[in-house]
């Protein structure tokens, strides 16, 4: 049995791709992929068992492409997916390791802003003195405030507040909008 990729679906027609995917979906569908619909909403609102209902149980492996999920709610995902008897393709660990700056950052250290992270515990936020000793190492002059994840480019004068910490997610890793869908689903297909 080939990979199967999970595509979010639509919210309002849930038996269909989500308009923003349903390129990619019907290139993998051309080229033989499975294609399964996830519900995007249901998992990050707490409920994976009804996030993953439309996933065939007994599909196997699987690819994820879709909105981008909190590390969390992407481990919640996997162990939904596998009690259906679906494996994700990317670990949590892995996926974390990509997705979050941490995680990512030695890597691309040479190519991305100096940075200093700290965890955040959400019942209290960090002193002052913590925070000077965190960035002291960064110099003076400008800088920004951001999650692990998002750039938040469109609406940069408001990058530094966040109204609600439960609605942090929900952007895309995409594809340039020039791109060949069906080159991403060939290279799957063959992986």
């Amino acid at each position: 049995m080939g990979a199967t990729i999970i595509f979010c679906a639509d919210p309002l027609n849930p038996r269909r791709p989500d308009a923003h995917f349903a390129p990619e979906a019907r290139s993998a569908r051309e080229r033989g992929l499975t294609v399964a619909l996830l519900d995007h909403d249901a998992l990050l609102a707490g409920d994976p068992a009804a996030a993953v209902a439309r996933v065939p149980r007994g599909t196997g492996p699987a690819w994820y492409r879709g909105w981008m999920i909190p590390g969390d709610h992407y481990d919640n995902l996997a162990q939904a997916l596998d009690a259906r008897g679906c494996t994700l393709l990317t670990e949590p660990d892995r996926y974390r390791a990509a997705h979050e700056l941490p995680g990512w950052y030695g890597t691309f250290e040479e190519l991305t802003p100096r940075s200093v992270w700290l965890p955040v515990d959400a019942g209290r936020p960090p002193d002052a003195a913590a925070l000077a000793a965190l960035t002291a190492p960064l110099g003076g002059g400008p800088g920004i405030v951001k999650d692990f994840v998002k750039s938040r480019k469109h609406e940069w004068d408001e990058a530094c507040y966040v109204p609600d910490l439960t609605d942090g997610d929900g952007q895309v890793s995409d594809l340039p909008q020039d791109a060949d869908a069906g080159a991403l689903a060939g290279k799957l297909a063959s992986a």
